[in-house]
């Protein structure tokens, strides 16, 4: 079979082509021929060599951990009535055109969900609905969405919004802005703007302090006024997560999740205690098997029902993986790029 395999650390380049043995299943497990595989962040930077502090792979190595397809064949112990079922799995080394996974991981595709659509929901989708629930966001909640464009924050926008919460998405450039105010976002910032804090307060519906003429005060003077956000959910982390922390309301909860800027936002612990602010990390989104499923079928329902929309902005052939970890990090595309066989 074919694979993408990481010959060395490195840029988009160390991606290549190659042969592997075909997998077999063994005892209790299924195979599954991949139509398409998921592609997050985090791959990109475990394939340059900058999350070694996290991740223990040494290349050579597939990267990729999760796909949409199809049981083609069951290992021993296993109900051969899986065999012709679409399924989803979390599965490390997916970017290959068959994976092996044990036979309590795999989530049925419902009917009416495409195989591409499923795959961009493999990761993304379940991180976005056990979020929601974590930081239990719920109706007239107002919650900032940073990262807003992305596989994730495309999610998060429509599962907010789905529980009656005003949402607030923050995103760079127009044409990310054109495309989360078109998922629904009650208010959208452009983080590229100096001033985003204080019109992500106003949006928010706390207005930021402003002078005699009308015009805004300093940022200091702004950062002061009383927060505005009750959930923050941040995706980007670094310099604009930090940013973002002051407009938590007192007694709110902020997620500091993402770290596509190269770190999750250093958050003050001591000053979120003070505050009565709830921090959650990317520790609260590793879910088990059982959660994993439940979560999985939840999101997979509400994209039959046509509830629930992942943005593709891409799809790279299995070949090309090089080219689609070059268009993650160009960070110009918007929503998930998936890999098909």
């Amino acid at each position: 079979m074919r694979a993408a395999q990481v010959k060395a650390f490195g840029g988009p380049e160390v991606l290549a082509t190659v042969e592997l043995p075909d997998p077999v299943p063994g005892p209790g497990e299924l195979l599954i021929e991949v139509a398409h595989a998921d592609t997050i962040f985090v791959e990109t930077q475990i394939r340059a060599g900058r999350a070694r502090a996290w991740f223990s792979v040494e290349p050579p190595y597939v990267p990729g951990g999760g796909v949409a397809g199809t049981v083609s064949a069951v290992g021993a112990g296993v109900d051969a009535g899986w065999v012709g079922r679409r399924v989803t799995s979390f599965v490390d080394g997916s970017y290959a055109e068959r994976v092996t996974v044990p036979a309590t991981a795999p989530t049925p595709v419902p009917d009416g969900v495409d195989l591409r659509t499923a795959a961009a929901l493999v990761h993304d989708g379940v991180t976005a609905a056990g979020l929601l629930e974590h930081t239990a966001v719920a109706a007239g909640d107002r919650v900032l969405i940073l990262g807003a464009s992305g596989g994730m924050g495309t999610l998060l926008i429509q599962l907010a919004r789905a529980r009656g919460a005003r949402v607030v998405a923050a995103a760079r450039g127009a044409r990310k802005a054109a495309l989360v105010r078109g998922l629904g976002a009650d208010a959208v910032v452009d983080v590229s703007e100096r001033d985003w804090v204080e019109r992500a307060r106003e949006a928010l519906g706390r207005p930021a302090p402003t002078r005699a003429d009308g015009t805004v005060t300093e940022t200091a003077d702004a950062a002061a006024a009383e927060p505005a956000a009750d959930v923050v959910l941040d995706g980007v982390g670094g310099e604009l997560g930090l940013a973002a922390f002051p407009l938590t309301a007192d007694g709110g909860r902020f997620s500091a999740h993402g770290a596509s800027t190269g770190g999750f936002a250093a958050v003050d612990a001591a000053e979120a205690e003070r505050r009565g602010v709830t921090l959650f990390g990317i520790g609260d989104v590793q879910f088990g098997e059982a959660e994993v499923h439940r979560l999985s079928s939840q999101v997979l329902a509400e994209a039959a029902a046509g509830r629930l929309r992942p943005v593709i902005g891409a799809q790279f052939p299995l070949t090309e993986a090089a080219a689609a970890h070059a268009a993650i990090e160009g960070r110009e595309l918007v929503g998930k790029v998936v890999l098909g066989m």
